[in-house]
């Protein structure tokens, strides 16, 4: 007998949001008037700041600062209900989302599942990888640091003490660039007082990507600019370059087809994501580009009258955009927000809004009074736009409570560079990793 997921009946309509990411949690909040029933489904029981998940991998921050309670968020939202579910499946002919805690019918479903890391089929960078994606994923990045730096301690030989202090990162997009940063300063201010017996000044740190410049996004005079303070940070940049393999010692890169090598233990991959859609959307409705679900300009998927599919997973094709939108926060908060009247709109009958995207700008930061900033027609880089970086991220952060902690961390390694939150807690094991993703156990998301 089928096991039905236990909510509370409706005589209104039901909206079913799956996912708990930055769209789906402003779709809630437009909704909350609105004469619904709203249930959100995610496999997390928080919210994850993803942009600074970075900091949490190299020791700046931990991870419950830039992490908040769904069901905190949502105090006194009236018909409105959570349940901590993994969504195994939709079935559109029957209005039904299963999960690994039961069926459930909805009237209006909209997917918000975000992104996956895209290791575009290469399994053996899958595994021996370390991926930034998820709170889990940058806590097990910087055990994994931590426990190859004890490493490094204990052995004798050279080159292998090498390979354990040095780090390729894979993708020159904002999580590349911010990585490479922080842990260019790792280098020059904590890592020499940790470890006063290995000659730091070792530690190598690659950025690769396989075009032109870094943070493509932006313009090529602040993609050159964080570029210059990459090198003056001491990391290498290696430009129209790809890493095709990874055994867990040595990365294997073509450079405008020649072969080369780098020795390391290792390899972080930001190079790519793709959407994270759940099975039982038509393939005809998935891009072959970033397994994306196609939606018209109404966030409504091409074939269906009420499923919808907004942010990361949603690919809607507009002259500006052939391919889809950009993978970013403001994307889905913005068609959240147009969903969110669409539906009410939907409920009096009234005519449907066009979805229109602003872009509102972009930025990366470097490090310590080096970023660069695009807001309309403002072009900033350095300690000014550092400050504006700071700013933005703190007021996006999701708690007041979240701000105070993300500032004064901020402010006091700001002054001295310390970083306190240096603790192995877990050790990793790469091996432990594989069996949970294998096993399909929550936490373990690539």
């Amino acid at each position: 007998m089928e096991k039905h997921l236990d909510v509370p009946e409706t005589q209104v309509p039901r909206v079913v949001i799956v996912g708990g990411g930055f769209g789906g949690l402003e779709l809630v909040k437009q909704l909350k008037k609105a004469d619904v029933q709203t249930i959100l489904l995610d496999r997390n029981n928080y919210h994850t700041f993803q942009p600074l998940l970075y900091q949490v991998a190299t020791a700046g921050l931990e991870p419950d600062s830039i992490s908040f309670p769904i069901r905190k968020l949502f105090h006194g939202f009236k018909n409105f209900f959570f349940r901590l579910a993994v969504v195994k499946e939709i079935d559109a002919s029957k209005n039904e989302v299963i999960t690994d805690i039961g069926s459930l019918k909805y009237d209006y479903l909209v997917v918000a599942s975000g992104s996956r890391t895209n290791f575009f089929g290469n399994e053996n960078i899958r595994y021996h990888s370390m991926p930034l994606k998820t709170v889990v994923q940058s806590l097990q990045f910087r055990s994994f640091l931590l426990q190859n730096f004890e490493k490094a301690l204990q052995t004798n030989d050279l080159k292998l003490r090498e390979a354990y202090m040095t780090f390729v990162i894979v993708g020159g997009g904002p999580t590349g660039v911010e990585l490479a940063g922080a842990l260019s300063e790792l280098k020059r201010y904590v890592l020499p007082v940790d470890y006063p017996e290995l000659d730091v000044r070792r530690m190598n740190i690659h950025l690769v990507d396989a075009g032109e410049r870094v943070l493509q996004a932006l313009s090529e005079k602040s993609s050159s600019d964080a570029e210059k303070y990459l090198i003056k940070l001491g990391v290498q940049l290696h430009k129209h370059t790809l890493v095709k393999d990874y055994d867990g010692k040595v990365a294997l890169t073509i450079k405008e087809g020649a072969d080369g090598e780098i020795f390391t233990k290792n390899l972080i991959w930001s190079a790519g994501v793709e959407g994270n859609s759940p099975k039982g959307i038509d393939i005809d409705k998935i891009t072959e580009r970033g397994n994306r679900i196609k939606v018209d300009e109404y966030n409504k998927v091409i074939g269906t009258e009420n499923v919808f599919a907004i942010g990361d997973v949603a690919a809607m094709q507009q002259e500006e955009y052939p391919h889809g939108h950009p993978m970013v926060a403001p994307v889905a908060m913005q068609q959240a927000t147009y969903l969110g009247k669409n539906i009410k709109n939907l409920l009096k009958g009234k005519d449907l809004k066009i979805f229109k995207y602003v872009n509102k700008g972009s930025m990366a930061t470097v490090g310590k009074n080096k970023a660069v900033v695009e807001v309309g027609n403002l072009k900033s880089s350095g300690a000014f736009a550092w400050f504006i970086w700071m700013f933005v991220h703190i007021m996006s952060l999701i708690g007041m409570q979240n701000k105070s902690i993300v500032f004064v961390n901020w402010f006091w390694n700001y002054l001295n560079y310390d970083r306190s939150n240096r603790l192995i807690i877990n050790r990793f094991s790469k091996t432990e990793r594989k069996q949970k993703r294998d096993e399909g156990k929550a936490g373990i998301v690539i």
